[in-house]
């Protein structure tokens, strides 16, 4: 099974839902960025959640999301867009511990319990919109429901999970997002809460064989909610060698120099997806203005 998610309502349109399968995605994100399992699971639900996120947008508008705690991976970014591309990188990827109390990977001690949670979109405005909120846990999904209550104000449910092979390969992962829309009634939202703390751990129902499809069943009863779209997702950077080279040229010409008469070329090395780009000398000298 490819990795996709879904957009759907419920309950005559009073709440909205997001579901995704990202295994192969989070495991490619994953293998660029050589990470251990506590930052594994810490990157993977990130890069599910923002992909989910990028999905609720339009046309060519993207986001951003930025975990910054206390804890030793430092912070997770990633980024994402409506048509299902999402990249991420970790400061700090060689990061694991034991399994915590509840017996799964520590993602909490990973990213720490004090620090900030951000989100920038780029609508195509002249300015973008910036929501940021403080880490409330450190497990990632409950930061982000934090965050739709508070910044965007939008009562939600978000759960990730990822689980991690014995050799760092990503076995399944995957995600979800309840929102109630205006004037949901009391009984509906009671409803939604009552589902989100019985069904089982979302990575739990990846590693089943559930379908995005079959976990809004699990959410909402088989036919209890109507289908609105449906996006593959893919691990894909934005960066090319014309973007090195257009931010080369931004620095001028005395750097361009430099870069020439003491390392002989450039090189530079994406954050995201670690592809490496060389300039030559001939390169180099082409770029200066």
């Amino acid at each position: 099974m490819s990795d996709y998610m879904i957009r759907a309502t419920a309950f005559d349109g009073q709440v909205r839902a997001f579901a995704i399968r990202s295994t192969d995605t989070v495991h490619e994100a994953c293998r660029r960025q050589d990470t251990w399992p506590a930052a594994s699971a810490a990157l993977g639900r990130s890069i599910s959640i923002t992909a989910m996120m990028g999905f609720m947008l339009k046309g060519d508008d993207k986001l951003t999301t930025k975990i910054e705690g206390d804890g030793p991976i430092g912070y997770l970014i990633a980024d994402s867009n409506s048509h299902g591309n999402v990249r991420g990188y970790v400061k700090n990827p060689h990061v694991n511990f034991d399994l915590n109390d509840q017996g799964k990977l520590d993602v909490r001690r990973a990213v720490g319990t004090n620090g900030t949670l951000s989100v920038v979109k780029d609508l195509g405005l002249k300015n973008n919109f910036t929501g940021s909120v403080p880490i409330v846990s450190g497990e990632v999904s409950e930061d982000f429901t934090y965050y739709f209550a508070s910044s965007e104000q939008v009562p939600s449910a978000v759960g990730a999970g990822v689980l991690v092979n014995p050799d760092l390969s990503i076995l399944a992962a995957g995600g979800f997002i309840i929102q109630m829309m205006p004037g949901a009634d009391e009984l509906t939202v009671k409803k939604v809460e009552n589902r989100v703390s019985e069904i089982k751990p979302i990575s739990t129902l990846i590693r089943e064989g559930y379908a995005p499809e079959d976990i809004l069943n699990e959410f909402f009863a088989e036919g209890n909610w109507n289908l609105l779209a449906k996006q593959d997702v893919q691990f894909k950077c934005q960066c090319s060698k014309e973007r090195i080279e257009t931010a080369i040229a931004s620095l001028g010409n005395d750097e361009i120099d430099q870069m020439i008469e003491e390392d002989g070329g450039a090189e530079a090395t994406c954050q995201f997806c670690h592809e490496q780009y060389h300039l030559t000398v001939d390169e180099l000298e082409k770029l200066k203005q």
